[in-house]
């Protein structure tokens, strides 16, 4: 931060502040929480199946013996519930919200979770929504939690500025598939966790093959991917290529994502584990 910084950073014209760092500019966490790592898993576009690798990515290190959960920062077009078949936080108190927790263990906020009818609409600007993705840290008890992910929205507007200015993000994991589009997309996703000053981990590039049950044979449906070259040219890591995989879809209908195994996702979840 400058010598010459006012402190307002709504009023501010620098890209490269650093005032991110301030601890004026962090949310200050619910007393009862206690967190390890807090990863965000960032996309440059809906659609490229973030939350699905949000959900194995907890899972899988959940039954790796570390404790996990996720913070839903997609207010407007929540899906974690769904996947876990969760429907209802444990309880409200004066120290906070206590999540829900999953069959598997995993700990999970949303506002799904806080609605009547999961199917209504949440027709808020942005300013509410950032602030209900702040109070999701500052208001929730996350209990022990070593891995707390952060499943956000795409793009790169209010709710992701949000995040990366007021809560202690360690790392982002982006998201992407193999179209050319994407790639440029995600590039805009990398340079604002840059501009930001959070570290990106990797890409991890969801459909990027479908292989046949019969012939072994992979098939890519989206044609020859085009990440290799982006993350040559920005110096990040793929920690891994999913496959098009319709029993990890049905798991996800069916509210058994936990179950899924995807052995393609190990490298990412070792990535983590290094951290």
């Amino acid at each position: 931060m400058s010598e010459s910084c006012s402190g307002n950073c709504s009023s501010c014209g620098s890209a490269d502040c650093g005032s991110r760092t301030q601890e004026s500019l962090l949310a200050q966490a619910n007393p009862g929480s206690r967190v390890g790592k807090m990863i965000a898993v960032v996309s440059g576009k809906g659609g490229v199946g973030k939350s699905t690798v949000t959900a194995l990515l907890a899972s899988a290190l959940n039954r790796r013996g570390s404790s996990t959960g996720i913070l839903d920062a997609d207010i407007t077009g929540p899906s974690i519930p769904k996947a876990f078949h969760v429907s209802e936080c444990r309880e409200a108190t004066e120290e906070g919200i206590v999540p829900a927790v999953s069959a598997g263990g995993v700990q999970i906020m949303s506002i799904n979770l806080l609605l009547d009818d999961e199917t209504s609409p949440v027709l808020w600007r942005g300013p509410i929504l950032g602030g209900a993705v702040k109070q999701f840290w500052t208001d929730v008890i996350w209990e022990d939690v070593d891995y707390l992910f952060v499943d956000m929205p795409p793009g790169t507007g209010d709710v992701p500025l949000t995040v990366f200015q007021s809560l202690p993000i360690d790392g982002v994991i982006v998201v992407a598939t193999p179209q050319d589009l994407v790639g440029m997309i995600v590039a805009k996703a990398v340079n604002m966790a840059n501009m930001m000053h959070v570290p990106v981990l990797g890409f991890v590039e969801n459909y990027s093959y479908y292989q046949c049950p019969d012939c072994g044979k992979r098939v890519e449906l989206f044609g020859k991917s085009h990440l290799d070259q982006l993350a040559q040219e920005t110096g990040i890591p793929i920690l891994a290529r999913l496959p098009l995989d319709p029993a990890v879809a049905a798991l996800v209908d069916q509210g058994r994502i936990e179950e899924a195994r995807v052995e393609a996702l190990e490298p990412a979840v070792d990535r983590l584990e290094k951290l």
